[in-house]
Protein backbone atom coordinates (compact mmCIF):
# COMPACT_ATOMS: atom_id res chain seq x y z
CA UNK A 1 0.00 0.00 0.00
CA UNK A 2 1.32 3.70 -1.16
CA UNK A 3 2.55 5.46 2.27
CA UNK A 4 -0.55 7.53 2.99
CA UNK A 5 -3.31 5.17 1.78
CA UNK A 6 -5.11 3.04 3.08
CA UNK A 7 -8.00 0.34 1.79
CA UNK A 8 -11.79 0.60 2.58
CA UNK A 9 -14.95 -1.11 0.95
CA UNK A 10 -17.43 0.90 -0.77
CA UNK A 11 -19.58 0.21 1.96
CA UNK A 12 -17.46 2.03 4.73
CA UNK A 13 -16.84 5.30 2.61
CA UNK A 14 -20.68 6.04 2.13
CA UNK A 15 -24.31 4.48 2.12
CA UNK A 16 -24.69 2.18 -0.88
CA UNK A 17 -28.26 2.08 -2.38
CA UNK A 18 -30.10 -0.26 -4.68
CA UNK A 19 -32.59 1.55 -6.40
CA UNK A 20 -36.39 0.40 -7.00
CA UNK A 21 -39.36 1.07 -9.17
CA UNK A 22 -42.67 2.80 -7.92
CA UNK A 23 -45.55 0.68 -8.75
CA UNK A 24 -46.75 1.42 -12.15
CA UNK A 25 -50.14 1.55 -11.31
CA UNK A 26 -50.28 3.95 -8.98
CA UNK A 27 -51.62 7.41 -10.39
CA UNK A 28 -49.34 10.46 -10.46
CA UNK A 29 -46.35 8.73 -9.64
CA UNK A 30 -44.63 8.69 -13.42
CA UNK A 31 -44.29 12.50 -15.79
CA UNK A 32 -43.18 15.06 -13.39
CA UNK A 33 -39.71 16.48 -13.15
CA UNK A 34 -37.31 14.19 -11.30
CA UNK A 35 -35.35 12.28 -13.64
CA UNK A 36 -35.82 8.12 -13.17
CA UNK A 37 -32.34 6.66 -13.91
CA UNK A 38 -32.17 3.92 -15.98
CA UNK A 39 -29.05 2.01 -17.44
CA UNK A 40 -29.79 3.40 -20.61
CA UNK A 41 -29.71 6.55 -19.04
CA UNK A 42 -26.08 6.13 -18.42
CA UNK A 43 -22.95 6.55 -20.50
CA UNK A 44 -23.86 9.52 -22.04
CA UNK A 45 -21.13 11.93 -20.08
CA UNK A 46 -20.18 11.96 -16.52
CA UNK A 47 -23.50 14.06 -15.10
CA UNK A 48 -26.07 12.87 -14.77
CA UNK A 49 -29.28 15.23 -15.23
CA UNK A 50 -31.90 13.59 -17.47
CA UNK A 51 -33.55 10.03 -18.14
CA UNK A 52 -36.34 8.51 -20.27
CA UNK A 53 -38.69 8.30 -18.24
CA UNK A 54 -39.58 10.81 -14.92
CA UNK A 55 -41.22 10.87 -11.39
CA UNK A 56 -43.72 13.11 -9.62
CA UNK A 57 -42.67 14.72 -6.54
CA UNK A 58 -44.84 11.77 -4.98
CA UNK A 59 -43.19 9.55 -7.21
CA UNK A 60 -39.76 10.20 -5.92
CA UNK A 61 -40.58 9.90 -2.03
CA UNK A 62 -41.96 6.47 -3.24
CA UNK A 63 -38.82 5.45 -4.85
CA UNK A 64 -35.47 6.03 -2.93
CA UNK A 65 -34.42 9.91 -3.27
CA UNK A 66 -30.64 10.13 -4.13
CA UNK A 67 -28.91 13.39 -3.61
CA UNK A 68 -26.94 15.31 -5.93
CA UNK A 69 -23.38 14.12 -6.25
CA UNK A 70 -24.34 10.04 -5.90
CA UNK A 71 -22.30 7.53 -7.63
CA UNK A 72 -24.34 5.35 -10.05
CA UNK A 73 -23.63 2.50 -11.41
CA UNK A 74 -25.22 -0.51 -13.16
CA UNK A 75 -24.95 -3.85 -11.40
CA UNK A 76 -27.51 -5.89 -13.33
CA UNK A 77 -27.45 -7.49 -17.00
CA UNK A 78 -25.67 -6.88 -19.80
CA UNK A 79 -24.66 -2.95 -18.87
CA UNK A 80 -23.23 -4.08 -15.64
CA UNK A 81 -20.44 -1.01 -15.31
CA UNK A 82 -22.68 1.73 -16.49
CA UNK A 83 -21.74 4.90 -14.69
CA UNK A 84 -22.34 8.20 -14.30
CA UNK A 85 -22.41 10.84 -10.87
CA UNK A 86 -26.07 12.85 -9.98
CA UNK A 87 -26.44 16.13 -11.41
CA UNK A 88 -29.18 17.04 -9.52
CA UNK A 89 -31.59 15.26 -6.88
CA UNK A 90 -32.92 12.01 -9.27
CA UNK A 91 -33.83 8.57 -8.56
CA UNK A 92 -33.09 4.98 -10.30
CA UNK A 93 -34.56 1.76 -11.04
CA UNK A 94 -33.45 -1.60 -9.24
CA UNK A 95 -30.38 -1.86 -11.96
CA UNK A 96 -28.37 0.56 -10.23
CA UNK A 97 -26.81 0.73 -7.02
CA UNK A 98 -25.92 4.42 -5.97
CA UNK A 99 -22.80 4.88 -3.37
CA UNK A 100 -24.24 8.25 -1.24
CA UNK A 101 -20.29 9.19 -0.15
CA UNK A 102 -19.36 10.62 3.04
CA UNK A 103 -17.21 13.46 2.12
CA UNK A 104 -14.94 13.21 5.51
CA UNK A 105 -13.71 9.82 3.63
CA UNK A 106 -14.36 9.75 -0.13
CA UNK A 107 -14.09 12.28 -2.83
CA UNK A 108 -17.23 11.33 -5.14
CA UNK A 109 -15.62 11.96 -8.07
CA UNK A 110 -12.45 10.01 -6.93
CA UNK A 111 -14.93 6.71 -6.45
CA UNK A 112 -16.74 7.43 -9.93
CA UNK A 113 -13.21 6.88 -11.75
CA UNK A 114 -12.21 3.95 -9.73
CA UNK A 115 -15.11 1.93 -10.12
CA UNK A 116 -15.48 2.86 -14.04
CA UNK A 117 -11.20 1.63 -13.74
CA UNK A 118 -12.33 -1.63 -12.16
CA UNK A 119 -15.52 -1.93 -13.97
CA UNK A 120 -14.07 -5.75 -15.86
CA UNK A 121 -12.81 -6.80 -11.96
CA UNK A 122 -16.75 -5.50 -10.80
CA UNK A 123 -18.18 -7.68 -13.70
CA UNK A 124 -16.49 -10.41 -12.85
CA UNK A 125 -18.09 -10.85 -9.50
CA UNK A 126 -21.44 -11.26 -11.17
CA UNK A 127 -21.27 -14.91 -12.04
CA UNK A 128 -22.56 -16.57 -15.19
CA UNK A 129 -25.98 -16.98 -14.36
CA UNK A 130 -28.35 -16.31 -17.41
CA UNK A 131 -29.18 -12.45 -15.82
CA UNK A 132 -25.63 -11.13 -14.44
CA UNK A 133 -25.86 -9.43 -10.87
CA UNK A 134 -23.85 -7.81 -8.41
CA UNK A 135 -25.67 -7.80 -5.52
CA UNK A 136 -25.91 -5.40 -2.85
CA UNK A 137 -24.07 -7.19 -0.27
CA UNK A 138 -21.07 -8.23 -3.02
CA UNK A 139 -20.93 -4.55 -4.21
CA UNK A 140 -20.45 -2.80 -0.55
CA UNK A 141 -17.73 -5.13 0.26
CA UNK A 142 -16.14 -4.57 -2.92
CA UNK A 143 -12.92 -2.61 -1.83
CA UNK A 144 -11.29 0.37 -3.07
CA UNK A 145 -7.81 2.26 -2.14
CA UNK A 146 -8.02 5.79 -0.59
CA UNK A 147 -5.39 8.29 -0.64
CA UNK A 148 -5.71 10.93 1.50
CA UNK A 149 -9.00 12.95 0.29
CA UNK A 150 -6.91 16.11 -1.02
CA UNK A 151 -5.32 14.01 -3.24
CA UNK A 152 -8.69 12.00 -4.28
CA UNK A 153 -9.27 15.56 -5.55
CA UNK A 154 -6.32 16.27 -7.32
CA UNK A 155 -7.02 12.96 -9.06
CA UNK A 156 -10.23 13.10 -9.72
CA UNK A 157 -9.76 16.65 -11.11
CA UNK A 158 -6.63 15.82 -13.52
CA UNK A 159 -9.16 12.65 -15.19
CA UNK A 160 -12.24 15.31 -14.97
CA UNK A 161 -9.73 17.47 -17.41
CA UNK A 162 -9.34 14.96 -19.90
CA UNK A 163 -13.06 13.52 -19.62
CA UNK A 164 -14.16 17.44 -20.42
CA UNK A 165 -11.79 17.57 -23.20
CA UNK A 166 -13.31 14.08 -24.63
CA UNK A 167 -16.50 15.40 -24.31
CA UNK A 168 -16.40 18.68 -26.18
CA UNK A 169 -14.66 16.33 -29.01
CA UNK A 170 -17.89 14.40 -28.94
CA UNK A 171 -19.83 17.56 -29.12
CA UNK A 172 -17.96 18.50 -32.16
CA UNK A 173 -17.98 15.13 -33.87
CA UNK A 174 -22.47 15.46 -33.75
CA UNK A 175 -22.09 19.29 -34.85
CA UNK A 176 -19.98 17.55 -37.94
CA UNK A 177 -22.65 14.90 -38.43
CA UNK A 178 -25.51 16.96 -38.61
CA UNK A 179 -23.84 19.40 -41.14
CA UNK A 180 -22.30 16.01 -42.94
CA UNK A 181 -26.38 15.06 -43.57
CA UNK A 182 -27.13 18.71 -44.78
CA UNK A 183 -24.45 18.11 -47.52
CA UNK A 184 -25.80 15.28 -48.44
CA UNK A 185 -29.20 16.58 -48.87
CA UNK A 186 -28.23 19.62 -50.52
CA UNK A 187 -25.99 17.70 -52.50
CA UNK A 188 -28.22 14.74 -53.59
CA UNK A 189 -31.54 13.63 -51.85
CA UNK A 190 -33.01 17.49 -52.51
CA UNK A 191 -35.28 17.60 -55.95
CA UNK A 192 -33.13 20.81 -56.44
CA UNK A 193 -30.11 19.16 -56.76
CA UNK A 194 -30.98 16.83 -59.10
CA UNK A 195 -32.19 19.21 -62.29
CA UNK A 196 -29.40 19.03 -64.28
CA UNK A 197 -29.04 15.05 -63.57
CA UNK A 198 -29.73 12.57 -66.38
CA UNK A 199 -31.69 9.85 -66.46
CA UNK A 200 -29.60 6.61 -66.65
CA UNK A 201 -30.16 2.50 -66.05
CA UNK A 202 -28.00 1.69 -63.17
CA UNK A 203 -27.19 -1.30 -65.20
CA UNK A 204 -25.34 0.60 -67.54
CA UNK A 205 -22.85 1.90 -65.01
CA UNK A 206 -23.23 -1.22 -62.09
CA UNK A 207 -22.35 -4.87 -62.90
CA UNK A 208 -22.45 -7.94 -60.99
CA UNK A 209 -19.23 -9.71 -60.14
CA UNK A 210 -19.25 -13.99 -61.04
CA UNK A 211 -16.21 -14.83 -59.56
CA UNK A 212 -16.63 -17.84 -56.76
CA UNK A 213 -13.62 -19.15 -54.33
CA UNK A 214 -12.04 -22.69 -55.95
CA UNK A 215 -11.09 -23.63 -52.44
CA UNK A 216 -11.73 -23.39 -48.62
CA UNK A 217 -10.21 -19.98 -46.96
CA UNK A 218 -8.92 -19.45 -50.33
CA UNK A 219 -9.39 -15.22 -49.41
CA UNK A 220 -10.66 -13.39 -46.10
CA UNK A 221 -14.21 -14.10 -44.75
CA UNK A 222 -15.71 -10.84 -44.57
CA UNK A 223 -19.03 -9.76 -43.50
CA UNK A 224 -21.09 -6.49 -44.85
CA UNK A 225 -22.67 -4.83 -41.78
CA UNK A 226 -24.06 -1.46 -41.43
CA UNK A 227 -21.57 -0.24 -40.27
CA UNK A 228 -19.19 -1.68 -42.93
CA UNK A 229 -17.13 -4.01 -43.99
CA UNK A 230 -15.51 -6.62 -41.37
CA UNK A 231 -13.58 -9.46 -40.26
CA UNK A 232 -15.81 -12.11 -39.54
CA UNK A 233 -13.29 -13.45 -36.89
CA UNK A 234 -13.80 -9.73 -35.42
CA UNK A 235 -16.97 -9.24 -36.55
CA UNK A 236 -18.38 -12.51 -34.66
CA UNK A 237 -17.41 -14.14 -31.78
CA UNK A 238 -17.46 -17.29 -33.77
CA UNK A 239 -16.48 -18.22 -37.24
CA UNK A 240 -20.22 -18.22 -38.81
CA UNK A 241 -19.12 -19.56 -42.77
CA UNK A 242 -19.35 -22.88 -43.39
CA UNK A 243 -16.37 -25.56 -42.46
CA UNK A 244 -15.85 -25.42 -46.55
CA UNK A 245 -16.26 -21.71 -47.98
CA UNK A 246 -15.07 -23.02 -51.43
CA UNK A 247 -17.92 -21.69 -53.84
CA UNK A 248 -18.61 -18.66 -51.81
CA UNK A 249 -18.53 -14.80 -53.33
CA UNK A 250 -15.18 -13.37 -54.53
CA UNK A 251 -15.17 -9.19 -53.84
CA UNK A 252 -11.91 -7.62 -54.86
CA UNK A 253 -11.16 -3.70 -53.67
CA UNK A 254 -13.17 -1.85 -54.93
CA UNK A 255 -15.90 -3.53 -55.07
CA UNK A 256 -19.74 -3.11 -54.06
CA UNK A 257 -21.78 -5.73 -51.87
CA UNK A 258 -25.04 -5.40 -50.18
CA UNK A 259 -27.19 -7.92 -48.35
CA UNK A 260 -30.38 -9.33 -50.44
CA UNK A 261 -32.66 -9.63 -47.26
CA UNK A 262 -33.30 -6.90 -44.58
CA UNK A 263 -35.65 -7.22 -41.92
CA UNK A 264 -36.76 -3.96 -41.66
CA UNK A 265 -36.48 -2.69 -45.48
CA UNK A 266 -33.29 -0.84 -45.32
CA UNK A 267 -30.18 -2.34 -47.45
CA UNK A 268 -26.82 -0.85 -46.91
CA UNK A 269 -24.34 -0.67 -49.82
CA UNK A 270 -20.61 -1.29 -48.61
CA UNK A 271 -17.15 -1.06 -50.54
CA UNK A 272 -14.23 -3.00 -50.03
CA UNK A 273 -11.21 -1.15 -49.89
CA UNK A 274 -9.33 -2.14 -46.81
CA UNK A 275 -8.20 -5.93 -49.17
CA UNK A 276 -7.35 -6.66 -52.46
CA UNK A 277 -9.95 -10.05 -52.27
CA UNK A 278 -12.05 -11.36 -50.02
CA UNK A 279 -15.04 -14.03 -50.04
CA UNK A 280 -18.58 -13.55 -49.09
CA UNK A 281 -21.54 -15.10 -48.23
CA UNK A 282 -24.14 -16.17 -51.22
CA UNK A 283 -26.23 -13.98 -49.37
CA UNK A 284 -24.47 -10.83 -50.65
CA UNK A 285 -24.77 -9.11 -54.14
CA UNK A 286 -21.15 -8.74 -55.31
CA UNK A 287 -20.79 -5.56 -58.21
CA UNK A 288 -18.42 -2.72 -59.22
CA UNK A 289 -19.01 0.30 -61.21
CA UNK A 290 -17.99 1.34 -64.82
CA UNK A 291 -18.82 4.47 -66.22
CA UNK A 292 -19.66 6.26 -62.96
CA UNK A 293 -17.61 8.08 -60.63
CA UNK A 294 -17.45 4.97 -57.65
CA UNK A 295 -16.88 7.00 -54.75
CA UNK A 296 -19.57 9.08 -55.59
CA UNK A 297 -21.97 6.23 -56.01
CA UNK A 298 -21.15 4.66 -52.58
CA UNK A 299 -22.73 7.80 -51.72
CA UNK A 300 -25.50 8.14 -53.87
CA UNK A 301 -26.62 4.16 -53.23
CA UNK A 302 -27.02 5.12 -49.43
CA UNK A 303 -29.03 8.00 -50.23
CA UNK A 304 -31.98 9.04 -48.84
CA UNK A 305 -33.17 9.45 -52.90
CA UNK A 306 -32.09 5.79 -53.59
CA UNK A 307 -33.85 4.76 -50.40
CA UNK A 308 -37.17 5.90 -51.62
CA UNK A 309 -36.30 4.69 -55.31
CA UNK A 310 -35.58 1.02 -53.63
CA UNK A 311 -39.05 1.04 -51.17
CA UNK A 312 -40.87 0.07 -54.65
CA UNK A 313 -38.34 -2.46 -56.17
CA UNK A 314 -38.16 -4.91 -52.68
CA UNK A 315 -40.15 -7.74 -52.83
CA UNK A 316 -41.61 -9.96 -49.97
CA UNK A 317 -43.63 -9.61 -46.86
CA UNK A 318 -41.92 -10.04 -43.37
CA UNK A 319 -38.42 -10.05 -44.74
CA UNK A 320 -37.67 -7.38 -47.39
CA UNK A 321 -35.61 -8.80 -50.60
CA UNK A 322 -33.84 -7.34 -53.34
CA UNK A 323 -31.68 -9.14 -56.29
CA UNK A 324 -29.10 -7.80 -58.74
CA UNK A 325 -31.43 -8.45 -61.17
CA UNK A 326 -33.59 -5.76 -59.60
CA UNK A 327 -31.12 -3.26 -59.14
CA UNK A 328 -29.31 -3.02 -62.65
CA UNK A 329 -33.08 -2.44 -64.25
CA UNK A 330 -33.75 0.94 -61.94
CA UNK A 331 -33.61 4.35 -63.94
CA UNK A 332 -32.07 7.01 -61.73
CA UNK A 333 -30.95 10.48 -62.33
CA UNK A 334 -27.22 10.75 -62.08
CA UNK A 335 -24.83 13.67 -62.72
CA UNK A 336 -22.45 13.94 -65.16
CA UNK A 337 -18.93 12.48 -64.19
CA UNK A 338 -17.46 15.80 -63.18
CA UNK A 339 -20.21 16.32 -60.80
CA UNK A 340 -20.02 13.06 -59.29
CA UNK A 341 -16.21 13.79 -59.27
CA UNK A 342 -16.71 16.98 -57.26
CA UNK A 343 -19.44 15.63 -54.57
CA UNK A 344 -17.79 12.89 -53.38
CA UNK A 345 -14.74 14.95 -52.89
CA UNK A 346 -17.01 17.46 -50.65
CA UNK A 347 -18.53 14.27 -48.76
CA UNK A 348 -14.72 12.47 -48.57
CA UNK A 349 -13.60 15.78 -46.97
CA UNK A 350 -16.34 15.75 -44.18
CA UNK A 351 -15.41 11.87 -43.57
CA UNK A 352 -12.31 12.87 -43.24
CA UNK A 353 -12.61 15.43 -40.41
CA UNK A 354 -14.90 12.82 -38.85
CA UNK A 355 -12.07 10.62 -38.62
CA UNK A 356 -9.65 12.93 -37.65
CA UNK A 357 -11.53 14.04 -34.14
CA UNK A 358 -12.51 10.24 -33.76
CA UNK A 359 -8.66 9.59 -33.93
CA UNK A 360 -8.00 12.27 -31.27
CA UNK A 361 -10.87 10.97 -29.36
CA UNK A 362 -9.49 7.17 -29.11
CA UNK A 363 -6.19 9.09 -28.50
CA UNK A 364 -7.19 10.76 -25.82
CA UNK A 365 -9.20 7.47 -24.25
CA UNK A 366 -6.10 5.96 -24.25
CA UNK A 367 -4.09 8.34 -22.60
CA UNK A 368 -6.53 8.96 -20.36
CA UNK A 369 -6.85 5.05 -20.05
CA UNK A 370 -3.16 5.04 -18.47
CA UNK A 371 -3.59 7.94 -16.56
CA UNK A 372 -5.93 6.12 -14.77
CA UNK A 373 -3.91 3.22 -13.78
CA UNK A 374 -0.89 5.62 -12.86
CA UNK A 375 -2.85 8.01 -10.51
CA UNK A 376 -5.23 5.29 -9.10
CA UNK A 377 -3.18 3.10 -8.48
CA UNK A 378 -0.13 5.75 -6.25
CA UNK A 379 2.54 4.59 -8.95
CA UNK A 380 1.99 8.69 -9.86
CA UNK A 381 1.45 10.97 -7.11
CA UNK A 382 0.33 14.23 -6.86
CA UNK A 383 -0.20 16.98 -3.78
CA UNK A 384 -2.76 19.22 -3.34
CA UNK A 385 -1.86 21.85 -6.01
CA UNK A 386 -3.29 23.42 -9.04
CA UNK A 387 -0.48 23.07 -10.98
CA UNK A 388 -0.64 19.32 -10.46
CA UNK A 389 -3.93 19.48 -12.62
CA UNK A 390 -1.87 20.51 -15.60
CA UNK A 391 -0.89 17.31 -16.34
CA UNK A 392 0.90 17.37 -19.46
CA UNK A 393 0.44 15.42 -22.54
CA UNK A 394 3.27 13.78 -22.45
CA UNK A 395 3.45 12.10 -19.21
CA UNK A 396 -0.21 10.70 -20.10
CA UNK A 397 1.15 9.01 -23.00
CA UNK A 398 4.16 7.46 -21.49
CA UNK A 399 1.01 6.20 -19.38
CA UNK A 400 -0.17 4.02 -22.61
Amino acid sequence: MREGWAMASLGEIGTVVTGTTPKTTKLGYYGGDVPFIAPGDLGNGLLVRCATKTLTEEGFRQAKPLPEGAVLFTCIGATIGKAGIAARPLATNQQINAIICDSKKADNFYVYYYLTHRADTIRQLAGTQAVPIVNKSTFEEFPIPLPPLAEQREIAAILRTWDKTIEKLHTLIQWKQKLQTWLRQRLIDHETARQNWVPTKLGDVIFERHEYSNRNDEFPALTSSRKGIFLQSDYFTKKITSKNNAGYKIIRRGDFTFRTMSDDGLFVFNRLLAYEAGIVSPAYSVFYANGAYPEFMLYFLNSGYFARLLASEMQGGTRKALRFSALAKMEVLLPDLPEQKKIAEILNASNAELALIEAEIEALSRQKRGLMQKLLTGEWRVQSDEANRNCTRKEAQNAE
